[in-house]
């Protein structure tokens, strides 16, 4: 049964983002044309994310941020008013715009329309060393969205995140894909909404630098806990 769910996934997912990426051909040129006008820099920001069994890929989003923030502050962090945002960025950001280059990596098979939303490379530090709750999330591909990104997106904690991520897993191996059209219907409520797009940070009295780092190492510390 878990084959025929995968196999389905994988068509749907083929066929949903293909269909979608050419009905969007002049949103493409549109938002391209806006982030050159804007700031400098190349159309698409590729990241290195990790996907199904920990596999590394490169991520496609359009670039709403300056050249080089992530070696910018708060690193991966990304606070409401972040500097490092350019002014197409925060529109794309707040429409979820940038995200649908990843449609290309969808149809590549890097991803899946739903899954866990890939984690940048080193962001929970050394994989094969992460607990076995933290590597569950890594049973499937990931996703562009997923039932985190429902309940909370980045309003969430890393470990909230893990929590849903592990729920959806066991709810794909038992139902397939009516897991994740329920998802997706939930998704396109949030993104109208215009929810939880911005990180909060765990102390207000700290600075966003200090915020990040201590965040950044607490990921890291919980995900390596022993199980």
């Amino acid at each position: 049964m878990h084959t025929i769910h995968c196999f389905i996934k994988r068509l749907f997912d083929i066929l949903s983002a293909s269909a979608l990426a050419l009905a969007l051909t002049p949103l493409w040129i549109v938002v391209a044309i806006a982030i050159k006008l804007d700031s400098k820099g190349p159309v698409f920001f590729k990241q290195g994310r990790r996907t199904k069994d920990g596999r590394i890929f490169n991520m496609l989003k359009f670039r709403s941020m300056v050249v080089n923030a992530e070696q910018m502050d708060v690193g991966l962090f990304n606070y409401e008013n972040d500097p490092r945002v350019t002014k197409v960025g925060r529109f794309l950001r707040n429409s979820s715009i940038d995200e649908l280059p990843q449609l290309f990596n969808i149809i590549k098979g890097d991803m899946s329309v739903v899954g866990p939303r890939p984690s940048v490379s080193y962001e929970l530090g050394d994989f094969d060393t992460l607990n076995k709750r933290y590597k569950k999330r890594f049973q499937v591909k990931a996703g562009l969205t997923g039932l985190a990104q429902t309940k909370g997106r980045n309003d969430i904690s890393w470990d909230n995140k893990v929590e849903f991520d592990n729920q959806y897993v066991d709810e794909f191996n038992r139902i397939g894909i009516f897991a994740d059209i329920k998802i997706l219907f939930d998704s396109v409520i949030k993104v109208f909404k215009k929810e939880n797009i911005y990180e909060n940070k765990a102390d207000e009295s700290m600075t966003d630098a200090e915020a990040a780092k201590f965040e950044n190492d607490e990921i890291i510390r919980i995900a390596h806990l022993p199980d």
